[in-house]
């Protein structure tokens, strides 16, 4: 993985100088900078805005802060501030998704139905939701609401008209409930040795994805040679998962810190358990 510093004076970047490489930037700016249409698949993890109170929340038995999501990222000072962001995110990334391509957004319930609705509003037509499950939620310390053990996933392409996106039936049909092929994924949030720790060590990022979940997302929506765009890239999961599954990636991020982590985590190589074998039926497009 080569790791670009992107500066003003950059005003293109061709598929060569971006394929497996990691673009220290604001993804708005650098995806301008992009070719059009060349990648296969997306995979954006954006803010949820959680609307959290700027104040600690505290466990009310034993008086402990949680360690949840209070980052300076998670703030916005409306909807319509939020909306804005997402929109011209989703503008920016639709341009350089190819006509077969598809993409991942993931999100909770503060705002994926707004998600949704801007995806649709733009074109997007939308192929699945997919529920994720996770086997071990954060608490539910006050009680007076379900706790929260979902995360949602909107699966979908450039636009309705699209055609020869990328569906690999038989990895689908191991992950979900049952064979179908359910889109209903049952697993746990990062932790342990997963979790990328910074040198206090407390995590480095709030909302690490799991390897499992792009491990998921890759095997059943993208091929071997396949090119992957993360535009807010965090921790870097889906470029290291990518990579070991043999599909090219182009992530963006543009938190320093998170950029170092990204770099230290592929210095270490990453194998991904396959559950299901590699010598599935080939893959299966629409």
């Amino acid at each position: 993985m080569q790791v670009i510093k992107d500066t003003g004076r950059k005003r293109r970047y061709s598929r060569e100088v971006v394929q497996d490489a990691l673009i220290h930037g604001n993804a708005c700016r650098v995806i301008d900078k992009l070719p059009p249409e060349y990648v296969d698949m997306v995979f954006l993890d954006p803010p949820y805005f959680l609307q959290l109170p700027n104040k600690e929340l505290r466990r009310w038995k034993v008086k402990t802060v949680v360690d949840g999501v209070n980052d300076r990222w998670d703030k916005f000072d409306s909807f319509v501030e939020y909306d804005e962001f997402i929109s011209i995110l989703l503008e920016k990334v639709r341009r350089v998704m190819k006509p077969a391509a598809t993409i991942w957004v993931i999100s909770t319930y503060h705002s994926i139905f707004r998600i949704g609705k801007l995806l649709q509003d733009m074109g997007f037509w939308l192929l699945n939701d997919i529920v994720w499950v996770k086997t071990n939620p954060m608490p539910n310390w006050l009680g007076v609401r379900f706790t929260n053990a979902t995360e949602t996933l909107i699966w979908a392409v450039r636009d309705r008209e699209a055609k020869g996106y990328t569906f690999n039936r038989d990895y689908a049909r191991n992950f979900g409930v049952g064979k179908v092929g359910a889109n209903v994924w049952s697993f746990p949030l990062c932790a342990g040795k997963e979790r990328i720790k910074n040198e206090e060590g407390e995590k480095l990022h709030s909302t690490q994805k799991p390897i499992e979940l792009l491990k998921r997302i890759l095997l059943t929506s993208t091929s071997k040679g396949d090119l992957v765009l993360d535009p807010l890239a965090g921790t870097g999961t889906s470029g290291c998962v990518a990579n070991a599954l043999g599909r090219h990636f182009t992530m963006i991020e543009i938190d320093p810190t998170y950029v170092r982590g990204i770099v230290e985590r592929f210095a270490q190589p990453l194998e991904i358990d396959l559950s299901v074998s590699d010598d599935l039926d080939p893959t299966i497009r629409s």
